[in-house]
């Protein structure tokens, strides 16, 4: 694959199918050969798709041939090869949830989000690694192993969209798909180096409905152009999914950079750390920097503190008692992931009042929420404090002591948006002093999801990263050589 296409947008590769210098089945082609050189290092797919996405990439050529430009007519991601997380249902192809007890699972129909991402022309090219039932924020499960990180394969990726960022970062498809329930979008995505999107909760349907109410839908792409398209496409009420809401007409991809461009001056809200643990100093003052090409227009960054108690508890007993009400006992525990079971036993402890205890906390945590994005139109954050740890843990070996297991307690940043369900983008903003990308994180007001985007649009621009995929392409190509 040439180098300019493996790491091209969804805008770049439409206009080359457009004028016929690519083929939607040579790319295609091409992805699922570069996809097979990168296994052996990352370990990003459960399952790949590879007959199939090619036999529906040579239907995109004939339609193209037949329709010319109209072929486009109601299918954007027309020939785009993507990926989906192996939580999320797709109609043909295995689904696992990465566990051994799922192994053989394939589903009948497409979960909504995918269902749409078909419709609008994109192929399916296969499921990306995750942890058992999204449970950790990790990469690593007993039916597939780790995902490694592009940048270090003796590192974790993040998780639980732990596939999806890895591949994207290594240029093996335009975009994917994730899922996030406390921070499983952005921690890869501040892994890997690429931009994780989790936009409002219930604006992309979540089928079978998460009934914890902290998981979000969303994707993973290397351009916020492409995380707005793709956000587009999956967007939109479905009576599957009770959070699930109409959205605003006015598409997120729709003249992005000219909607940003007309931000009236924006009021936002640095945070160095929601809690512990804090980001290493030299590296939050990277991230901070991102932030310069907002202030250059006329934006006003306005250092605060971490306006919320860190609300740990509260997540873990939440999670834990909805992991322990969805597991059915039986000689199946054996299958199931011993650190996952774990928090499964922990919640069958856990009586009513506790949990009602933790939905009260999660009330008022939204109230302040609330009442904060009444003065900020942004806040911006890294997205995580600590650096990507061995690719075989679930979480660093740093002990936090918040709440019982603390298997989540390490990213604050992330999971106290999935209990208010603000939309939340990290994108990347830097190196660390190791080579390894870091984060930044912005966050809008509830339904504000344009606004956040468009902002990530405008520090984009000002503080590129997409040389850092070919840089990364180089770096492993002289590995394999020595």
């Amino acid at each position: 694959m040439e180098p300019e296409t493996r790491h091209t947008s969804i805008a770049g590769l439409t206009a080359r199918y457009r004028d016929g210098s690519l083929l939607p089945s040579r790319h295609m082609a091409d992805t699922l050969d570069l996809l097979e050189r990168w296994e052996p290092r990352i370990g990003a797919f459960v399952t790949v798709a590879g007959e199939r996405a090619l036999s529906e990439a040579r239907s995109a050529d004939r339609l193209i041939a037949e329709r010319g430009p109209a072929a486009w007519q109601g299918r954007p991601l027309l020939g785009m090869p993507v990926s989906v997380k192996d939580l999320t249902a797709t109609e043909g192809i295995r689904t696992t949830r990465g566990s051994l007890a799922h192994r053989d699972h394939v589903p009948g129909q497409d979960a909504p989000a995918v269902a749409r991402l078909r419709a609008a022309g994109a192929i399916v090219i296969g499921k990306t690694n995750t942890t058992e039932g999204g449970w950790s924020a990790a990469g690593s499960n007993r039916l597939q192993g780790p995902t490694r990180n592009p940048w270090d394969p003796a590192l974790t990726s993040g998780g639980s969209s732990a596939g999806a960022a890895a591949s994207i970062a290594a240029g093996v498809g335009v975009a994917a798909t994730g899922t996030d329930g406390a921070g499983s979008i952005r921690i890869p995505a501040a892994f890997c180096g690429v931009v994780g999107f989790k936009p409002t909760r219930g604006r992309v349907p979540y089928v079978p409905h998460s009934p914890e109410g902290l998981s979000h839908l969303g994707p993973l792409t290397r351009t916020v152009a492409d995380a707005a398209l793709m956000a587009d496409v999956m967007s939109g009420y479905d009576p599957r999914d009770p959070l699930s809401h109409r959205v605003p007409a006015e598409p997120l991809a729709q003249d992005l950079a000219a909607f940003a461009d007309r931000l009236p001056p924006l009021r936002i809200g640095w945070i160095t750390s929601l809690g512990a643990p804090a980001p290493e100093p030299r590296s939050a003052r990277t991230v901070r920097r991102a932030l310069a090409g907002l202030e250059d227009r006329g934006h006003r960054v306005e250092e605060i503190e971490a306006p919320f108690e860190d609300p740990y508890p509260c997540l873990e007993t939440i999670l834990a008692a909805w992991e322990a009400a969805g597991h059915d006992p039986g000689p199946s525990d054996a299958l199931v992931d011993p650190g996952r079971l774990r928090v499964i036993e922990y919640g069958l402890t856990l009586g009513a009042a506790q949990l009602a205890r933790a939905y009260e906390q999660r009330s008022r945590l939204r109230t302040q929420a609330l009442a904060l994005m009444e003065r900020y139109d942004l806040l911006a954050m890294p997205t995580v404090a600590v650096a990507p740890f061995p690719a075989e843990l679930h979480a660093p070996a740093t002990r936090l002591d918040k709440g019982r297991l603390n298997w989540l307690a390490w990213a604050p940043e992330a999971y106290v948006f999935n209990l208010t369900g603000q939309p939340a983008v990290s994108i990347p903003a830097g190196l660390s002093e190791a080579g390894l990308p870091l984060g930044l994180q912005l966050v809008g007001a509830l339904d504000t999801d344009r606004r956040v985007l468009a902002a990530a649009h405008h520090c984009e621009q000002t503080n590129p990263w997409h040389h850092w995929y070919a840089e990364l392409a180089k770096r492993c190509q002289e590995e394999d050589e020595r």
